[in-house]
């Protein structure tokens, strides 16, 4: 028998969250660009399940794409933030040119996540897309809590 996993976010409510298709989602987790890390896919009909950090992630791509960064850069960029830098997302700004990618921490320090050139373009700050995000999470906990109590009156 299988365990069910009330924890986390399913597909759709991270799509919900994010404003990213399902289709996209799947792509990533397909491509390991954001894989699910409480439950991953396991055959034809399983249920991804992912943790908040994974859809904080899922928001910053989207995010990314968004302001004009290739799928190709925002895979560099997050790896980066992902592998070398233990990065508190909702903290920092990235800041994309042409050829690279930096990130300005909050308290002042500029790490290079691309090892490239210079001359800022378009400046994205994180700290909007974590709030954003439990707003929307908020929002969804409110509307849950007022179904049952209605359900239950």
């Amino acid at each position: 028998m299988q365990e069910v996993v009330t924890e986390g976010f399913s597909g759709p409510a991270v799509c919900r969250l994010t404003g990213v298709t399902y289709r996209q989602l799947d792509y990533w987790a397909r491509t390991e660009l954001v894989l699910p890390s409480l439950v991953a896919a396991n055959g034809s009909g399983s249920k991804r399940r992912y943790s908040y950090g994974d859809v904080v992630e899922v928001k910053v791509i989207k995010s990314l794409i968004d302001a004009g960064v290739s799928l190709a850069r925002t895979r560099q960029a997050v790896e980066c933030l992902r592998d070398g830098l233990g990065a508190d997302l909702g903290s920092a700004s990235l800041i994309l040119s042409g050829s690279s990618t930096v990130m300005a921490h909050s308290n002042g320090e500029i790490v290079d996540l691309l090892r490239g050139g210079q001359g800022v373009f378009n400046i994205v700050p994180l700290a909007g897309v974590v709030a954003e995000l439990d707003t929307l999470l908020q929002t969804s906990a409110d509307e849950a809590v007022s179904a049952r109590t209605d359900l239950s009156a």
